[in-house]
């Protein structure tokens, strides 16, 4: 019966030391953590997007300078060429035929012109003797004269005739690469018909079409584009030409910009140019969109403010004033530089309550251990 009493004693103060120890540890509050940017202030900038595509800047439509039909050709779409490669052969039968007449006509004018001047030479020495009237004179001295004309006329038949069988070769007028062929052997093509163009790849240019509202800001502008194929790899662009008169279709002005610094770029890329300009006003910050929240009915955030030295802060909403939007950004003012703001997690906030800020641990413990 007394070890029963014994056991029993010592069994309640072992509890109530327990007990006591346990009343003297605090349970640890568990903080929320949240993502947070700090308020950074700039000028207002306005920033419009537009698509284009890469074009090179000389693109060459070339024609034959004579109507025929097509016996070959030596080069298709996507092939690089040099100045004066051959492109396409005409057939040159009737060319030649025409070359060889007008060569026959100028042999029949030339000795037309040698005649009449022998003639003249003899009719010069009988008029020493007055045996030729004044009017047998100027008479032989005006068929030489004619007689030379025409085989000087004749020439130039010749030399047009050769240039017309040289015109039954279409050769490459510069260099670069076939971007179009409109052509096919056996085809008639008439003379100055565009057949073929040639785009130079060394002077690459993004073209885009500017709304009539935006022109004037356009033209204020600086310029970022990059490829849909790389839109990681973004370079700088100057505008270089930009139309005078808008498409009658679209009503878009025509800008042709080039790149900042050379460099190469598939030619019939899509491209997404970025034309920023900084406008009049206060400056803006501006955040993530899903930072924004409501406060009877008017735009706040939940703005984070340090507690003391550990990464801990108290939320508050905070009213502010949205001055604009920048696809998934807001751009706002009215609150202090380096304000923190929660960026994730808005709908679980509450004010006045605590959360865990970048760079605090998971759990953390707001009152010490007693000793």
């Amino acid at each position: 019966m007394k070890a029963s009493i014994a056991t029993a004693f010592i069994a309640a103060t072992i509890a109530s030391f327990l007990s006591a120890c346990s009343s003297h540890t605090p349970p640890a509050e568990v903080l929320r953590p949240v993502r947070i940017v700090e308020l950074r202030y700039e000028s207002a900038h306005d920033v419009s997007r537009y698509f284009g595509s890469v074009q090179a800047r000389h693109e060459v439509d070339q024609a034959f300078r004579v109507g025929g039909k097509v016996i070959e050709r030596r080069i298709d779409v996507g092939q690089n060429v040099h100045e004066g490669d051959v492109v396409a052969v005409l057939d040159d039968v009737d060319y030649r035929l025409a070359e060889e007449a007008a060569r026959q006509q100028l042999e029949a004018a030339t000795a037309r012109a040698r005649q009449a001047e022998s003639d003249w030479q003899r009719m010069q020495a009988l008029k020493d003797d007055g045996s030729v009237s004044e009017s047998d004179d100027e008479h032989a001295q005006s068929t030489l004269l004619t007689s030379r004309a025409a085989a000087e006329a004749e020439t130039r038949e010749l030399e047009l005739a050769r240039n017309q069988v040289k015109y039954t070769v279409l050769r490459a007028s510069s260099s670069g690469v076939v971007t179009s062929m409109r052509f096919e052997v056996g085809q008639v093509v008439a003379a100055g018909q565009p057949v073929i163009q040639i785009a130079n790849q060394g002077e690459p240019e993004i073209v885009a079409d500017v709304p009539e509202d935006d022109l004037e800001a356009f033209k204020k502008a600086r310029f970022t584009a990059w490829l849909a194929s790389a839109p990681e790899e973004k370079f700088e662009v100057v505008l270089r030409e930009l139309s005078a008169q808008a498409a009658a279709q679209t009503r878009t002005y025509r800008a042709r910009l080039k790149p900042a610094e050379t460099r190469e770029l598939p030619l019939g890329a899509t491209a997404t140019l970025v034309a920023e300009r900084e406008v009049d006003g206060p400056p803006l910050a501006s955040i993530p969109a899903a930072a924004i929240t409501q406060s009877e009915g008017q735009p706040a955030l939940w703005t984070a403010r340090r507690d003391g030295d550990e990464p801990i802060g108290v939320v508050e909403l905070t009213p502010v004033a949205v001055r604009g939007y920048r696809n998934d950004e807001v751009l706002v003012s009215d609150l202090p530089a380096g304000t923190l703001v929660v960026t994730a997690g808005v709908q679980k906030m509450a004010p006045g309550l605590r959360v865990a800020l970048p760079g605090a641990a998971h759990d953390v413990y707001m009152s010490r251990v007693a000793p």
